[in-house]
């Protein structure tokens, strides 16, 4: 597992969202949120990395990615 946390930027009523919430749960890995309708800097950070859909995942030793993706999330275990 890395050192750093994982950011997963979502917001409430997502399904993706909760998948890849629950992901990482199960497999223990730790993780920040950041909920792009409480926080206005978190829209403008998923826009500035080019995403428009969510959720966005920010990982060490990934390239930042959408959507629930099981396949890139288990290298993070």
């Amino acid at each position: 597992m890395k050192n750093s946390p994982v950011i997963v930027y979502s917001k409430p009523n997502c399904m993706q969202c909760n998948f890849t919430k629950k992901f990482l749960e199960d497999k223990g890995i730790p993780y920040k949120v950041k909920d792009i309708e409480e926080n206005e800097q978190a829209v403008d950070e998923v826009k500035s990395l080019g995403f428009s859909s969510l959720p966005v995942v920010i990982a060490e030793g990934l390239e930042a990615f959408h959507g629930f993706r099981p396949d890139l999330l288990n290298r993070l275990a």
